[in-house]
């Protein structure tokens, strides 16, 4: 296994902002070089969330009305989520949160849909984007270990918050409590 003290996140790339009345979803779109199938087993398998994932899950996410406790990490925050929609491997939904995986040539095209709240848009970019980095290291069979809880401490992190918050034209936040 690589170390995440190796680890140096690459530009912001794939993002964008959607606002329906008070409501901000952030939008992210990752090419991983898996198939849908193995892309689709490492968002629902708790095994699997908890080598890449900002969150940790106490059951499976693969099926509509399944009732999921999240924990956070990094902020111990636990939240009781139920599956809305699972149609594997092309879509799933639960919380605020969606995943589309589309094949592609060389693999699946996954995109995020996180609504999120708007003075957390970039810290919220910057962190999925590390997930993603992780995940995709995860399935090419060089795993890193999990960072998100750890994000904070990269030496590229304030960097690629700038370049989201650049990109999303928002405001990057100072600290967890602005």
């Amino acid at each position: 296994m690589a170390s995440p003290t190796q680890y140096a996140p690459g530009p912001a790339h794939g993002a964008d902002i959607r606002k329906d009345g008070e409501k901000w979803t952030l939008i992210l779109t990752r090419d991983l070089r898996h198939p849908p199938e193995r892309v689709w087993q490492a968002l629902t398998d708790p095994a699997h969330l908890r080598e890449w994932a900002p969150f940790e899950a106490d059951g499976k996410l693969d099926a509509v009305g399944a009732t999921v406790k999240l924990t956070w990490s990094g902020t111990g925050r636990v939240s009781e989520t139920t599956v809305t929609r699972a149609d594997a491997p092309r879509r799933l939904d639960y919380q605020d949160t969606r995943w589309e995986l589309e094949p592609i040539a060389t693999g699946t095209r996954l995109t995020l849909w996180h609504s999120i709240d708007r003075r957390f848009i970039a810290w919220g970019a910057a962190g999925w984007h590390i997930s993603f980095d992780v995940l995709d290291r995860l399935l090419a069979g060089a795993p890193i270990g999990r960072i998100a809880g750890d994000a904070m401490k990269l030496s590229g992190w304030q960097r690629l918050v700038a370049e989201y918050a650049k990109q999303l034209n928002v405001a990057a936040p100072d600290g967890p409590n602005r």
